[in-house]
């Protein structure tokens, strides 16, 4: 008998069969169920655990500012490097 086996919150279904726990490469990047159950478990925590962090949020602007200062510093280090 086969069952379905739904990831909602990570937008992709499966089917299974009772016996072979195994995912598509084409429906899944995860090779097992298991595997992506825990990465679904994994997932949920950080996200609960962002919300629940007191800290201040970053707004997004300065988030932006300071990984262009850090790509564009890197991008010079490699012209220096490679010159």
């Amino acid at each position: 008998m086969e069952s379905y086996y739904s990831f909602t919150n990570i937008g992709f279904k499966c089917s299974l069969n009772s016996m072979n726990t195994n995912l598509s490469p084409i429906e899944s990047e995860f090779a097992t169920v298991e595997e992506a159950e825990a990465y679904d478990r994994w997932f949920r925590a950080k996200v609960q655990a962002s919300i629940d962090d007191i800290r201040p949020s970053i707004p997004h602007d300065q988030v932006m500012a300071e990984m262009d200062a850090i790509i564009a510093a890197a991008e010079q280090r490699l012209i220096r490097k490679q010159a």
